[in-house]
């Protein structure tokens, strides 16, 4: 019973309805108790695909509609059983009409997209030059990966919180992601999880940890993640920090990530302040990258986090893009917005590895650094 009353009250400060006092309340216990800031996270996020599964109902609803009144004006012809009874027409029996509907949203999804990409910054200048690095982890094609995965969301988030993947699950799918915040809190590219049923994040010591998309920014290719795993063991502080400026062109940089199942090393240096085609949300570094280095951290000799690795272009040899530093701020900034329980997530500020020897900065960044695993459907 006591769940039960936790629930009621997560579902009330979500929507607002709490008293100030008790609201206050409330967050102070977020703060106090892990598993209630846990809660909390993944009821919201099980409210966003709840009603995301429910505008799909609506649309179904509203096809079934549409066929009743083209039936009734004798648009079109229906079937009849015996005795003359009319047959209920159900979404998926009239693929035609639903045809029809879905073509006229995608163009107007398409439109939409259209006004939205003319607006966006530089980076629309990205074509298929430019290859994403999140690394197959077999050849299996993700058929309706999409659409199936908001269902099947929904079924799963009402089924188990947190969600329990297989014990046979394959991941098809990865990249790399670092700690951002002691409480379990990584950045990533949106583009490694986008469209993920399941996602796991691989320690350096090899074991899997459930995680969770918990602001996503596909204008700025950033996904925030949040480890959910009781198995997750929060380190006293991050060594690095992550740095708000621009950093310079011709400094020396190095990258740690997981193109393969081992973390591999890389060194280069920064080569342009923007990115392809002058793309101001990113910047051009000459390093080496494969699949898999989608979302490694680029760090200079000062320990500081000055870019996250997200694309190299492909005719071009070494031109390699990161998405800048600053935008993780920016992410961060957003999510606070939308919800004030992330008010005290902070990022690191300043660096414990100024000063020392490569060697050793890659020994103590290397445990926080996680190989992305990524299921679509399992």
């Amino acid at each position: 019973m006591e769940d039960v009353k936790l629930v009621e009250a997560v579902e009330r400060y979500l929507s607002g309805e709490m008293p100030a006092e008790e609201q206050a309340y409330f967050e102070s216990l977020r703060k106090s108790n892990p598993e209630v800031d846990q809660l909390v996270v993944e009821h919201s996020f099980f409210l966003q695909q709840l009603n995301r599964f429910e505008d799909l109902r609506q649309l179904k609803s509203k096809l079934n509609e549409t066929h009743l009144h083209l039936v009734e004006d004798g648009t079109i012809h229906a079937p009849k059983l015996k005795g003359g009874a009319k047959l209920v027409y159900l979404f998926h029996r009239y693929k035609r009409t639903a045809a029809i509907a879905a073509s006229i949203a995608g163009i107007t999804a398409m439109a939409i997209s259209a006004l939205v990409w003319s607006f966006s910054p530089v980076k629309n200048g990205m074509t298929q030059d430019v290859q994403q690095l999140n690394r197959k982890i077999d050849n299996l094609e993700q058929h309706n990966r999409v659409q199936d995965n908001k269902i099947n969301t929904v079924i799963r988030q009402m089924e188990s919180v947190p969600p329990t993947p297989p014990a046979n699950i394959t991941y098809t799918s990865g990249g790399t992601g670092f700690l951002v915040n002691a409480k379990g809190y990584l950045v990533t590219n949106y583009h490694v999880v986008e469209g993920a049923k399941y996602i796991a994040v691989q320690n350096s010591a090899g074991k899997d940890l459930q995680a969770l998309v918990v602001y996503p920014d596909p204008k700025r290719d950033i996904a925030i993640l949040k480890i959910v795993d009781t198995a997750f063991k929060a380190p006293s502080s991050i060594p690095y920090s992550i740095r708000k400026t621009t950093a310079d062109i011709a400094e020396p940089i190095f990258s740690l990530g997981y193109p393969r199942n081992d973390i591999v090393y890389g060194e280069g240096y920064l080569a342009a302040r923007t990115g392809y085609n002058g793309d101001t949300l990113s910047m051009q570094i000459s390093i080496d990258a494969n699949r898999g280095n989608s979302g490694s951290p680029i760090i200079n000799r000062n320990g500081e986090i000055i870019g996250v690795l997200s694309a190299r272009q492909t005719s071009a040899e070494g031109a390699v893009f990161a998405v800048q530093s600053k935008y993780i701020y920016k992410a961060l900034s957003e999510l606070r917005k939308a919800d004030s329980a992330y008010q005290n997530v902070k990022l690191p500020a300043t660096s414990s590895l100024k000063g020392a020897d490569r060697t050793q900065q890659v020994k103590k960044i290397s445990d926080f650094v996680y190989m992305v695993k990524v299921n679509y459907q399992q």
